[in-house]
């Protein structure tokens, strides 16, 4: 790894947990490299785009300044676009971080991967205004609303390209670092015993806004929904207890069978066809230095967790380096002195 020194990144998505993308640019500049391309998709973008304009630290400050209220607060809901959210606040604020600039007067390359959903392939951002590109690439589908542009109905990059590392293959550099966002922190499922206690951020929205729209959200689609970006895509709900899959009798009870229910199914059909995507573009173009963060470490809604999010991606980033040879320059031992043994000395 001697003399690598230019690292083309690859962020991934993942929602709140794409704070650690911020934790993981922290380390890769403490250690001396020199980042001279950006790719990412969904939360992956939005932190790549504001990286490549020079605004990770008012971007950052900004993140870890907000409460669970003010990720309420922020989550525009609508009953009749196609997508709960319209994310026109949080755009605003990313404008007022950003500026007016477009892709191809940023320092550092950049791309931001969306998905057209009528062609159903991915599409890269290279030119124009960065927060289009952003906006267009965070849309959860269902989630947030698409974004219509030149005729394309645009939803967000991890549909199709969860860890987009094919962008990074044409940029000059000496090694590309990968971070995705949904490792399966050893195959162990965040069930509810070891959740957090804390009201989640989409729980507090969901409440909000089945004051105004409650028949509305008593439907079995947008609680799915919410049930998708509020928690772990494992839990078990109470409230389809009685859609749980029932469980063949072959005779044999060996191991608990785990419970899914209907939201659960989906759910996690969805996490391991998006998985599977991974691993393909993984072995199509591998990362020389992979961090992988847990789709269990926080809700994709958590936007509150920035600092623990932030601390995870240095500490996962940094274990990646160690085990990369890329040592960190703070803590390399400096050589002793040579001994002095002319005659005379003391």
């Amino acid at each position: 790894m001697a003399g690598r020194t230019r690292a083309a990144l690859a962020l991934g998505s993942g929602g709140a947990r794409g704070y650690a993308h911020i934790g993981a640019i922290q380390v890769i500049e403490e250690r001396g490299l020199e980042i001279v391309g950006v790719a990412g998709a969904s939360m992956g973008a939005l932190v790549g785009g504001v990286y490549a304009a020079g605004k990770l630290e008012p971007y950052t400050q900004w993140a870890l300044s907000l409460s669970q209220m003010d990720v309420v607060r922020l989550l525009d809901v609508s009953v009749s676009a196609p997508g709960a959210i319209h994310a026109e606040r949080i755009l605003s604020k990313m404008r007022d971080i950003l500026g007016e600039v477009s892709i191809e007067d940023l320092p550092i390359p950049f791309t931001a991967v969306a998905t057209d959903l009528a062609a159903g392939r991915a599409v890269w951002f290279q030119r124009g205004p960065v927060d289009a590109a952003i906006r267009a690439s965070i849309a959860i589908p269902g989630v947030i609303t698409p974004v219509v542009l030149n005729g394309r109905v645009l939803t967000d990059g991890g549909t199709l390209s969860p860890l987009p590392i094919a962008p990074t293959v044409g940029m000059h550099a000496d090694l590309t670092i990968g971070v995705s966002l949904a490792g399966e922190d050893g195959g162990r499922p965040h069930s509810p015993e070891n959740a957090s206690s804390e009201p989640r951020p989409a729980e507090e929205w969901m409440g909000r806004f089945r004051r105004s729209a409650a028949s509305v959200l008593e439907t079995d689609i947008v609680r799915s929904v919410v049930n998708r970006f509020s928690a772990s895509s494992v839990d078990n709900d109470d409230s389809f207890a009685d859609t749980t899959v029932p469980e063949a009798d072959t005779g044999t009870h060996d191991a608990p069978t785990p419970k899914f229910g209907r939201v659960a199914v989906m759910n996690r059909s969805l996490d391991i066809m998006q998985s599977a995507l991974s691993r393909f573009q993984l072995a199509a173009y591998p990362p020389d230095v992979f961090v992988e963060v847990p789709r269990t470490a926080c809700r994709s809604l958590d936007f509150h967790r920035a600092a623990d999010m932030i601390a995870l991606g240095r500490a996962l980033t940094a274990a990646a380096l160690d085990d990369a040879g890329i040592p960190d320059p703070a803590t390399r031992e400096v050589a002793p002195e040579p001994a002095n043994d002319e005659p005379g000395s003391a």
